[in-house]
């Protein structure tokens, strides 16, 4: 995968999208606040259209922006459910070695403790890396669709990640992480009014990180 060229094109389409177009960059503003509509706006992005789409048919962009929030939140569950086993791990051993002849103890000695935490640490990290690719191309393929149905058609976007590859995919999502939090970091250091450079380039950042999510999920034809 070429990820300097997902960068560079996505770059393109970010500035194509925004410079000189001040009041698509305000209406942009304000959709972040009526956080739907940006999402919504996400959706029209990672559909594929080129170049980026006009603010049109904001009932539309507020649905579409809803029914990708219920997507992300539906794959987020098992993250959760994952990040209470910890959690429910601290409470069961309090209750299940305290008797009356022995009183209270601990079911795991401290060395087995930590290296079951670890484990459960790991299984955490890999099933989260897991579920959040897979929630990155069920949000495109959503897009493309219009069907809130295919987010969810798990075998076939297994497939599809399967033939670009987990690890050029992980890769490709670590860069443009990386990428962003440096140049937010950057703007966060200019006095006084750095906060304010952040705000007003946060729809260049959404629209950057959408167009490069769809890029990644054009890198290999999509399942029937």
């Amino acid at each position: 995968m070429d990820y300097i060229r997902l960068l560079s094109e996505s770059f393109d389409y970010t500035k194509e999208a925004l410079w000189g177009r001040w009041v698509r960059w305000l209406l942009l503003l304000v959709s972040v606040i009526i956080f739907p509509l940006i999402y919504g706006y996400g959706v029209r992005i990672m559909s594929g259209v080129k170049p980026a789409p006009e603010l049109e048919d904001w009932v539309g962009l507020f649905v579409d922006g809803i029914k990708l929030i219920i997507i992300t939140v539906v794959y987020a569950i098992p993250i959760w459910v994952l990040a209470l086993i910890p959690l429910a791990a601290y409470f069961i051993p309090v209750s299940a070695t305290t008797t009356p002849a022995t009183g209270s103890g601990s079911l795991f000695s401290p060395e087995v403790a930590i290296i079951v935490a670890l484990v459960v640490f790991i299984i955490f990290v890999v099933a989260a890396i897991a579920v959040g690719i897979l929630a990155t191309f069920a949000m495109v393929r959503f897009s493309r669709t219009g069907r809130m149905g295919e987010a969810f058609r798990v075998g076939t976007l297994l497939a599809h990640i399967g033939r670009i590859g987990w690890l050029d995919v992980f890769i490709a999502l670590l860069i443009v992480g990386i990428v962003l939090a440096i140049v937010e970091f950057v703007l966060l250091l200019v006095p006084f009014i750095g906060w304010l450079f952040l705000i007003l380039l946060t729809p260049a950042f959404i629209i950057f990180t959408y167009r490069y999510i769809a890029l990644i999920y054009e890198s290999a034809p999509a399942p029937a």
